[in-house]
């Protein structure tokens, strides 16, 4: 009769890496106090002074709050902002692709399903001469401005082929974990998806009642009130630290309709 032994497996979980990374730095912490008692012990044989050790010994503890104090609250504070801002490039990076490759097509589509699509393109005709006031003031407009969309003005289909065409795309921008710091980035690319989804989910486009109209008008609202602020958000970035990106895009704003790539 076979007899089966139990095979040990050996332990690689996070718990164990984790341990062997503390003992490390016990043992280091470890060494480091000797190394310090024994150079004192050597000042003492030298000097035979113990007064003078205290001295300077006290006196260098009193300093180690003040250190800590520069340490965790100015030095680390001054990293994270450097860390801050790296990512912060990483994700407009990210962003420029997506409006290169969707975005900017999106913000044209978009557009044409809005009545009132030439009153918004007015305030939004980005210039050399804008400064981050006329963002602001920009931004500030775009937050209360109510598109009026009508779904029948446009073409469902096409927009439909090409949010299909572009899903994988955009599934590869989620699947970035540094979005995880760009809420409202992320919030743009869900109502994306979302509108792609209830395109998709309807095997025609024409012929649906009106209610199912005013729905997709609404999913088509979200997603170009979003779309709009981080366009406006992305031209600033772009203006403060890419000037000659930012001089091919203003050339080539969606909302624009004089807008052309040729330099005059």
């Amino acid at each position: 009769m076979p007899i089966f032994r139990e095979t040990k497996v050996p332990n690689n979980s996070k718990e164990s890496k984790k341990m062997k990374r503390l003992s490390w730095k016990l043992l280091l912490a470890l060494f480091l106090i000797i190394l310090s008692v024994f150079v004192y012990i050597i000042h003492y044989a030298i000097f035979r002074d113990p007064h003078h050790i205290f001295i300077y010994m006290v006196g260098d503890l009193a300093f180690v709050p003040i250190e800590v104090l520069l340490v965790t609250l100015i030095i680390e504070r001054l990293l994270k902002e450097r860390e801050k801002r790296a990512l912060l490039n990483k994700l407009n990076m990210i962003i420029g692709t997506f409006f290169s490759e969707v975005g900017t097509r999106l913000l044209r589509d978009f557009a044409s399903f809005s009545n009132n699509s030439a009153e918004i393109s007015e305030h939004l005709i980005v210039t050399n001469e804008w400064s981050e006031k006329h963002f602001r003031a920009a931004m500030d407009f775009v937050s209360g401005v109510d598109p009026v969309i009508d779904t029948q003005k446009g073409n469902l289909k096409d927009l439909r082929d090409f949010l299909l065409g572009k899903k994988f795309f955009m599934l590869s921008l989620m699947e970035n974990p540094n979005l995880l710091e760009h809420e409202s980035f992320t919030d743009l690319l869900l109502a994306v998806f979302h509108l792609s989804e209830e395109l998709a989910a309807r095997d025609t486009l024409e012929g649906l009642p009106q209610s199912d109209y005013e729905h997709l008008a609404g999913d088509i609202k979200r997603a170009y009130t979003l779309l709009i602020r981080e366009w406006l958000a992305y031209m600033m970035h772009l203006k403060d630290n890419y000037p000659y990106l930012f001089s091919l895009v203003i050339r080539t704003n969606p909302l624009d309709a004089d807008a052309s790539p040729v330099v005059t």
